[in-house]
Formats: structure tokens, sequence, C-alpha cells
């Protein structure tokens, strides 16, 4: 078994930690990142039902259906729109914080004669990559929430204020999970 990983990194031409290091500038999400994005994102697509069933009177039996349909598509839209931008700004944050991540490490390590040169450079690389994970999560989930929700009181507070509860419920939310989901894949960022 120890083998086939030794033949599967020596194929691929990586080490173990460039592998590693390719990992972090993945698309990819972790679990936890995942398992974060999908709670985030269902909390904040089923916050317009509260809208929609106290402001705009909607019924919420006679609309449950479209409630959790609506609800988890806008879910999976946001979540996308999550992953978009952490992965976008992930690797301007780390870029920006490596000079105080760096200065932080070596007033850690100090003067220790038991640390190589290598591992202090490890150890500031992966420092830095979790620093800019951790803000490009928590940017992605504020930016893309704030976004959101005031994409559906302007929609349904000012464009369709006028037509019914359904057809408004329906239209804001699809919009403004689906501009989300649909900037997000730009590649231009700020």
């Amino acid at each position: 078994m120890g083998s086939g990983k030794q033949q599967k990194v020596q194929s691929s031409g990586f080490t173990k930690e460039e592998e590693l290091l390719l990992q972090d500038f993945s698309r990819n999400v972790s679990t936890k990142s995942s398992a974060l994005f999908y709670s985030n994102a269902f909390i904040v697509s089923a916050i317009p039902i509260w809208l929609f069933w106290r402001v705009h009177n909607m019924d919420l039996l006679s609309s449950a259906v479209f409630f959790v349909l609506l609800t988890g598509a806008s879910t999976y839209l946001m979540a996308m729109a999550y992953r978009n931008i952490k992965f976008q700004i992930k690797h301007k944050i780390a870029v920006r914080r490596e000079d105080a991540v760096t200065r932080e490490i070596n007033r850690q390590i100090g003067d220790d004669k038991k640390v190589t040169r290598k591992e202090k450079d490890e150890r500031i690389l992966w420092k830095k990559n979790e620093v800019a994970d951790y803000e490009a999560t928590t940017f992605s989930i504020f930016y893309n929430n704030a976004l959101f929700l005031a994409i559906i009181i302007f929609i349904s507070f000012f464009l369709l204020k006028n037509s019914s509860p359904l057809v408004n419920y329906i239209f804001s939310i699809g919009l403004a999970s689906g501009a989300l989901a649909l900037f997000s894949t730009s590649t231009q960022t700020n």
C-alpha cells in the first residue's frame, strides 16, 4: 500500500510537500469548508421565507413546496458563490499577509538553532496558507450574504412590489442567487 503512494507521487513528478501546497491553492475545498458553506448558505437562503411570510403575507403551508425548492436551489448557488469568491481572493490575501506571518514565525522561532532554513520556510508557507484560507472563507461568506440580502430586498420591495407574493418570491430568490453564482465566476477580482 505504501509503494502505491510512492508511485503516485513519483509519477506525478511532485513531492508530498509540493502536492500539499498545490492542494492549498486548488478550487477544491475541504469537507469542513464545504459544510460551513452549505450551512451558511442554507440559513441565508431561508431568511427570505420570513420576509415573504410576514411582510408579503404569503401562506406558509400553501407555498411550502416553493419555499423548499427555491431554498434548496438557492443554497446550492450560494455555496458555489462562496467557493468561487474564496478561490479568487485567497492568493491575494496570502500575498498581503506574508510579511506579518514571516515576522510572527521569526519571533516564535527566535534564535533556535535546531530549526533549519527549509523548516522555517515551510512553517511560514503553512501559516500563510492557513491565515489566507481563514480570511478568504470569512470574507466570502460575509460578502455574498450581504449582497444576496441586499439584492432580495431591492427586487422584492422596489422592482416587484406590485406583483403577486409568489411571483415576487420566485423571481427575487432566483435572480439574487443566480446573479451571485454568475458574478462569482468572473475571472476579474478587485
